[in-house]
């Protein structure tokens, strides 16, 4: 066990050596003893949890299971650059075979040999009397052996508390470098709430909601409102938002869009940015527990007479749409976007403007709320998200594995997606004003978060929201409205222009959709 600890704390936590030291000098004698002290409390913080675990029966399995969990948090730590706390390693558990697969790659595999293969051969040959029983004289031996670990790692950590201290109430984040512990402690917090959820039924909100009566004046046209939630698009590469690049010239041959220059996210991942989004309190009043054990915006709507219907091409609602009616995008419902394994984004568009004209749904009201779940630009595999016909800006990182290209491929890539994407929505506005002769239509759409593309040494998104730069939260949002829906709202176009000119962020979202739907 000790040997393993050590293992550990030399081995497997890279990334937070490298945040430790930075900006320290590196050739002094106080700070090698810091360097050595927080490594001794390191392993004896793995040490005194992993102790008590083990025995005769559990030693191997118990070690094996550590050595390999460490062995992948450490490789995805160092790959990308993400923190693996909670909201991140939530975000992992939730994601679907497709996504997962796609972060697995060859180099992974001398990763793992080094950091997995090696000590799990050693710790399988150790020789058995190492595992003889405890008897009462062992015992003693291992509680004392216990406590002088403990007492060594408490006395190290008074040697440099205040130093170290310092660092890390100043960089709370750092701590979810440290590997295994960030991994097992963000599981813990993750089954004890998952738990609170699953014991108790979503809190109702808007119980009393419902129209006005003069919502709907005798002769009103049904409204349709089509909500895109798009997948990892961020502001910094959106042709709209003044990217150097024409990434949207679709959209931005429009004159009748309003795009919004300054839009922030709720969270920098899905499994956070998606119920925060379609709940009251959002980023400004954050409250995770509420927001997960709450009902969502649509919920709402749904008991005050609109028909809501939400098609995924991702992992799922995320709670935000359940109980109400939803569907897939598959190889059944869509057999010319999908390829098997995955579906590009048009599938979403496959029979929505029949879907649009009819009548579906518990709601008794006319008018409906349509959500579209992207795939948008889902990392790592940016170049498999749009079809050749898109494949613009070359050469592209056609693997995964983002560390084997350059980042003028990776970017690339991105960019090609966002021009599908461009694509999708322009073809979603078309459908929307093919039905304006008998309805009152409008589109809003807005990413869920935004993506790092190497900047600073970081990939994909998750990162902390704290300290997660610009290009994770800052996020593309446009809004289309048809003349009729213009009319009937009252909306004055060129006050809204002025007005998305502005700072906006997915906290306006739930009041906006209210509105539009009053």
């Amino acid at each position: 066990m000790l040997l393993t600890c050590v293992w550990l704390v030399l081995t497997g936590n890279g990334a937070f050596w490298r945040a430790f030291v930075q900006g320290r000098d590196l050739s002094s004698a106080s700070t090698l003893g810091l360097l050595l002290a927080t490594g001794v409390v390191l392993l004896a913080l793995h040490f005194v949890f992993i102790a008590p675990l083990a025995n005769r029966w559990t030693l191997r399995p118990l070690l094996t299971v550590v050595i390999v969990a460490a062995a992948f948090a450490g490789y995805f730590i160092d790959q990308f650059g993400v923190y693996l706390d909670s909201s991140m390693l939530r975000n992992a558990l939730r994601t679907d075979v497709l996504e997962a697969r796609e972060l697995f790659a060859w180099a992974m595999l001398p990763h793992l040999l080094l950091h997995a293969a090696l000590p799990l051969g050693l710790l399988w040959t150790l020789p058995r009397r190492a595992l003889a029983p405890l008897r009462p004289r062992r015992l003693l031996r291992r509680i004392a052996t216990w406590l002088l670990i403990g007492a060594g790692g408490l006395g190290a950590l008074w040697s440099v508390f205040q130093d170290a201290s310092s660092t890390m109430r100043n960089h709370k984040e750092m701590r979810f470098l440290i590997t295994p512990a960030n991994l097992f402690w963000s599981l813990a917090v993750v089954l004890r709430d998952d738990s609170r959820a699953a014991a108790r039924p979503r809190q109702v909100i808007g119980a009393d909601a419902r129209r006005a009566p003069d919502a709907r004046p005798a002769g009103a046209r049904p409204v349709r409102l089509l909500l895109v939630i798009g997948e990892t698009a961020r502001a910094a590469n959106w042709g709209l938002t003044g990217y150097s690049r024409d990434t949207t010239p679709q959209l931005a041959a429009r004159s009748d869009l309003v795009s919004f220059q300054s839009a922030t996210s709720c969270g920098t991942n899905t499994e956070v940015s998606l119920p925060c989004m379609f709940s009251p309190g959002g980023r400004r009043q954050y409250d995770e527990e509420r927001i997960r054990g709450s009902q969502s915006l649509l919920h709402v709507l749904q008991r005050a007479g609109i028909q809501v219907f939400w098609r995924d091409n991702q992992s799922g609602c995320k709670g935000v749409c359940d109980g109400l009616p939803n569907e897939p995008v598959s190889a059944a419902t869509a057999p010319a976007a999908c390829d098997g394994a995955r579906c590009l984004d048009e599938g979403l568009l496959q029979g929505l403007e029949e879907r649009l004209r009819q009548q579906f749904g518990s709601a008794t009201g006319l008018d409906q709320l349509v959500v579209l779940h992207q795939l948008g630009n889902h990392g790592p595999a940016y170049d498999s998200r749009y079809p050749d016909a898109f494949r613009r800006f070359v050469p592209v990182c056609a693997t995964a594995d983002l560390r084997r290209c350059s980042r003028e491929q990776i970017v690339n890539a991105y960019d090609n997606a966002l021009l599908y994407t461009d694509h999708v929505l322009a073809r979603a506005i078309e459908s929307l004003q093919t039905l304006s002769t008998s309805h009152d239509t409008a589109l809003l759409y807005v990413s869920d978060h935004g993506e790092s593309l190497g900047e600073n040494g970081l990939y994909l998104h998750g990162m902390p929201y704290a300290i997660a730069p610009e290009v994770q939260t800052r996020v593309p949002m446009l809004l289309w409205l048809s003349p009729g829906f213009m009319q009937r709202q009252r909306v004055d176009l060129a006050c809204l222009r002025a007005r998305a000119a502005q700072p906006a962020s997915h906290d306006h979202l739930f009041h906006t959709l209210l509105g539009m739907l009053a």
